[in-house]
C-alpha cells in the first residue's frame, strides 16, 4: 500500500532508508509541517551477495519523490558510513549540505580526488552550532569519537525534541576533541527529550568502551618493543588513532609512509582544520625501500580485509612498494565489523605464512571502540530523561538488545525500527504507519546495481556455477561457415573435459543441419528456433553428463 503522506503533513516523522538494521549506510530523514530533514549520507561495504561491487548506497528513491520540500542534509561527522554516499547521491538530491569545517575540508578532498565536480553548496557550521531550517531548529552538540568534531543534533520542533546522537562514547581523555559536557546533556534533559535516536553498534560491551588516551600508551609501548618494520592498519579516518600512531613514531625514531589515498586525504583534511600539527617525518611509498626497516613504520589502509586496500595487497605480495619479511610486524588497530570476518582472517592467513607477527585486539591492546558501551548509554539516557528511544546504526541484533536497555531504564517507549519504517514520533504515542521504498544499490563504476537486478542474478549465477557459451556461424544460404564453437569458463576444464565439450560441438552440428534441411522459414524465425533447441540439447547433456546446470548462452552469427 502506497503511504499517504499528505495525511500526516503535521505529524513528526522518522524515517531510516539506510543504517537500521545494518551497520553502515546511514541515512534518515525527519518530516514535520510537510518539510524533510536528511541526516548523513553514508555508503557500506559490499558482501558476496554484490559480485564485483566493493561499496553500497542507500536507495532513496522514496525521498526523491519529495525532493522539493527536503530542506538540507545535515552530516554528523565524516565518517565514511555517514559521508561515503554523498559523491554519488547528492547531485540527484541538489540540496545545501551542512557541516562543520573538519567535515567539509575531507568533504571537498574526497569529491576532488574523484574528480567529483560539486558546487558551492556546504554551509559551514561551528561546533555547537545552530540553525533553523523550516519547521526545524537544530543544535548541534559536540560528542566524543574517533575523529573530530562528531556532532550531536538536538532537532527542536513544536512536538518536541530529537536527540539525534550520530556515533558517539564518553572518553574521560579523548586524544581528539574535548570531554562530553555533561552538564548541557543534563539541561536538554531538563528542556525534554522526546525521542533519542542511537547508535547500537557498541551495546554488547557491558562496560564503557574505553580510552583513546590509554590506547595511545599501550600503541606507544607496543611499538617501542617491536623489532624489524612495523605496519599498522586502521580505520582510515579514525584521526584520533592517526595522532597517537604519529606520537609512537616519533617516540620510536620511525619515519612514517601512508599507503591508501583515504589516508593521506584525512591527513591532508585535518592538518588543513589544525589537527595532526606535530607529526614525524613522513616519507613517499616510493622511499620506502630505501629505509632501514627498523626506522620505519607503515599506516596502511584495508583493516577490513577489502580487496583493493593497501593491506590486502601487501599480504598477497602484490604491493608495488611494500614486501614483508618475517619477523616484521603488522597491527590490526581496528575492530572487525560483522560481515567482514572472511576477508579479513583471508589476510591473516597471508600474513602468517610469511613469518610477519600480527598483533590483533584478540591479543594485544590496540583497539578502543568510538561507540558506547552499556554503562556508556545508560549514562546517557539518565542525563537526557526520553520519552522515547530509537535504536539505530546497528543489525538488528544490536539494535534489539538496545531497546530492551532502554526497557530496563523506565523509558516509556522503545521503538525497534528497519530500512523504510514510518515512524510517527507525534502526536500521541509512537506508531509505525507505514513503509516506503528502501533498500540498497551496488556501485559499480557509473552504474547502481540494484540486488535482484537481472545483472546481479546472472553475476551470482557465473560465480556459483561457470557459464556455457555456444557460438554458431552460418551463412545467408544455410551453411556452418565454422564448427560450433563451445566455451565453458568456470564450469569446465578446457583439457580434461575436452570429450564433452567435443560431444556437445558434435550435437549442435547435427542439430544446425537437421534445421536448415527442413522447408524454408524466415530466417528470423528460424533463428530464434534454433537457438531455442540447441539450448535444451546442451541443457540435456549437461543434466545428464554433470548434474549440475550452468548459465546457457547461444550465439548465432549470420555472415
Amino acid at each position: 500500500m502506497q503511504f499517504a503522506l499528505n495525511k500526516h503533513k503535521n505529524d513528526l516523522l522518522f524515517v531510516p532508508l539506510g543504517g537500521a538494521g545494518e551497520i553502515g549506510m546511514n541515512f534518515n530523514l525527519y518530516h514535520y509541517q510537510g518539510k524533510w530533514l536528511i541526516v548523513d549520507c553514508g555508503s557500506g561495504f559490499a558482501e558476496d551477495y554484490f559480485p564485483g561491487v566493493d561499496i553500497l548506497i542507500p536507495d532513496i528513491s522514496y525521498i526523491m519523490k519529495h525532493k522539493k520540500n527536503v530542506l538540507g542534509i545535515i552530516l554528523t561527522h565524516s565518517h565514511e558510513d555517514h559521508i561515503g554516499a554523498v559523491q554519488y547521491l547528492w547531485e540527484d538530491i541538489g540540496c545545501p549540505i551542512y557541516t562543520t569545517p573538519f567535515t567539509q575540508a575531507f568533504l571537498n578532498e574526497k569529491l576532488r580526488d574523484n574528480s567529483v565536480d560539486f558546487p558551492n553548496d556546504i554551509v559551514v557550521l561551528q561546533e555547537q552550532g545552530k540553525i533553523e531550517l523550516g519547521p526545524f531548529r537544530i543544535e548541534m552538540m559536540p560528542l566524543s569519537h574517533s575523529i573530530p568534531e562528531m556532532q550531536a543534533l538536538v532537532i527542536k520542533t513544536d512536538l518536541g525534541n530529537v536527540f539525534h546522537t550520530g556515533d558517539w562514547k564518553f572518553d574521560p581523555k579523548p586524544v581528539i576533541g574535548n570531554v562530553n559536557d555533561e552538564n548541557l546533556l543534563a539541561q536538554y534533559g531538563k528542556e525534554g527529550v522526546l525521542a533519542v535516536v542511537g547508535d547500537s553498534t557498541n551495546v554488547f560491551y557491558e562496560d564503557y568502551s574505553g580510552s583513546e588516551h590509554k590506547l595511545k600508551e599501550s600503541l606507544i609501548k607496543l611499538i617501542l618493543s617491536c623489532k624489524n618494520m612495523v605496519v599498522v592498519t586502521t580505520f582510515a579516518s579514525n584521526v584520533g588513532r592517526l595522532e597517537a600512531l604519529f606520537e609512537a613514531a616519533s617516540k620510536s625514531e620511525r619515519k612514517v609512509a601512508l599507503l591508501g589515498r583515504s589516508l593521506k586525504r584525512i591527513v591532508v583534511a585535518a592538518r588543513k582544520s589544525g589537527y595532526l600539527q606535530y607529526i614525524p617525518e613522513i616519507i613517499d611509498e616510493k622511499d620506502i625501500g630505501n629505509c632501514q626497516r627498523s626506522k620505519i613504520m607503515l599506516i596502511s589502509t584495508g583493516c577490513q580485509g577489502e580487496p583493493l586496500a593497501a593491506m590486502t595487497k601487501i599480504a598477497s605480495g602484490t604491493h608495488s612498494k611494500v614486501k614483508m619479511k618475517a619477523g616484521d610486524n603488522v597491527i590490526f588497530s581496528s575492530k572487525i565489523i560483522p560481515g567482514n570476518e572472511k576477508k579479513i582472517y583471508r589476510v591473516f592467513n597471508k600474513l602468517v605464512k610469511l613469518g610477519v607477527n600480527v598483533l590483533t585486539e584478540k591479543d594485544h591492546f590496540v583497539h578502543v571502540s568510538g561507540h558506547p558501551g552499556k554503562a556508556e548509554l545508560k549514562k546517557l539516557y539518565k542525563l537526557l530523561k526520553p520519552n522515547i528511544l530509537v535504536p539505530v546504526h546497528g543489525e538488528h541484533i544490536h539494535m534489539h538488545e538496545h531497546a530492551k536497555i532502554g526497557k530496563s531504564l523506565g523509558i516509556e517507549h522503545s521503538v525497534e525500527v528497519e530500512n523504510g519504517i514510518v515512524l510517527k514520533l507525534a502526536p500521541g504515542k509512537p506508531e509505525k504507519i507505514a513503509k516506503v521504498e528502501s533498500g540498497e544499490l551496488g556501485v559499480y563504476g557509473n552504474y547502481f546495481l540494484k540486488p535482484d537486478s537481472s545483472v546481479m542474478k546472472v553475476r551470482r549465477k557465473l560465480r556459483n556455477d561457470g557459464i556455457v557459451m555456444a557460438t554458431i556461424v552460418v551463412s545467408r544460404n544455410h551453411q556452418l561457415v565454422v564448427d560450433p564453437i563451445i566455451a565453458t569458463p568456470g564450469y569446465l576444464d578446457d583439457v580434461e573435459d575436452m570429450h564433452l565439450i567435443y560431444h556437445m560441438q558434435d550435437e549442435v552440428r547435427i542439430i544446425v543441419e537437421e534445421q536448415f534441411m527442413r522447408k524454408k522459414q524466415k530466417v528470423k524465425t528460424m533463428l530464434s528456433d534454433l537457438q531455442k533447441i540447441v539450448k535444451s540439447k546442451i541443457k540435456s547433456i549437461l543434466k545428464q553428463e554433470v548434474g549440475k546446470i550452468p548459465t546457457i548462452q547461444i550465439i548465432i552469427r549470420l555472415i
